[in-house]
């Protein structure tokens, strides 16, 4: 057996359709409070946006033939989680809490292409 090698993840890439980076800014940066992160030159030429997630980061990648993960999908850690629950159903994202391991208190939302979320309480 080899000794472990993995340290942790550095990105979870999500995937969008394309010409999507305006509505991935105003859900990931403005409702969600992600801050984006300049692409390289040459991957911003692809299209998509990236956001940070605490110390790892999001990457929503353009598709061209787009079909929403439904349900695959990141858990992204969230500070005062019942205030982002009460947000995103201001701004139309239906919550659905679930309680399957009561351990974790969790509710899951989709973005506005589809794409399941998972967002789990920090704190």
């Amino acid at each position: 057996m080899m000794n472990g090698h993995i340290t942790g993840i550095d990105h979870v890439q999500i995937a969008v359709p394309a010409n999507a980076e305006a509505a991935c800014r105003a859900f990931y940066v403005n409702l969600l409070g992600m801050p984006e992160i300049a692409k390289p030159p040459l991957l911003a030429r692809r299209g998509g946006l990236w956001v940070k997630a605490g110390d790892q980061q999001l990457h929503c990648g353009v598709e061209p033939d787009f079909t929403p993960a439904r349900k695959a999908h990141p858990a992204l850690m969230a500070k005062r989680i019942d205030d982002l629950a009460a947000r995103l159903e201001g701004a139309g994202h239906a919550v659905v809490w679930d309680d399957a391991n009561p351990a974790v208190r969790r509710f899951f939302t989709h973005d506005p292409f589809g794409n399941r979320l998972e967002f789990v309480a920090a704190d």
